[in-house]
């Protein structure tokens, strides 16, 4: 089941968060969430904005994400590519899973798309995972875009045909 997060379970998503950030160091990705991201504060920010959901199973929280509705200003300027659309679309960010190989991360994604039936994300190059699950659940390669700190992500979409 997916529901908005809890401000009593911040300590439990730090902690998957950690796991996610331990996982991508040991898998060729050590910089996308370097220096501790995301930090406790960005995450009660989006637990503040209603933005943060948690994938919950039988036995607790087995992942986590934001997800809203409207522009994301990252998503502006779009290099090498452009997107499929320019209509309102949903966005996913800072998604994890307490564990891996479960399908957890997909189920998130594809209720993301049932919210919204034009969705984008984004995801560091070196971050294979993401990138395989991205494709693996539709979403289409579609240029490059820049974040806060000025570092490239290959920007994704999927939208419904007709959008």
């Amino acid at each position: 089941m997916i529901r908005k997060a809890r401000k009593e379970e911040l300590d439990v998503i730090m902690d998957i968060y950690a796991a996610a950030r331990k996982f991508m160091a040991e898998n060729g990705n050590p910089d996308q969430w370097a220096d501790g991201y995301p930090q406790r504060e960005l995450i009660q920010e989006d637990l503040n904005k209603e933005q943060l959901y948690v994938y919950e199973t039988e036995e607790g929280i087995g992942g986590v994400f934001v997800f809203f509705l409207g522009e994301e200003p990252n998503y502006n300027r779009i290099l090498d590519g452009k997107w499929q659309n320019d209509k309102p679309y949903g966005t996913l960010h800072r998604i994890a899973a307490a564990r891996y190989g479960q399908g957890i991360a997909s189920k998130c994604l594809e209720w993301c798309y049932e919210q919204c039936k034009n969705m984008r994300g984004d995801t560091h190059e070196k971050n294979k995972s993401m990138q395989r699950l991205f494709e693996k659940n539709g979403f289409v390669r579609c240029g490059i875009v820049f974040v806060e700190d000025g570092t490239k992500r290959i920007a994704y979409q999927k939208c419904e045909e007709g959008l």
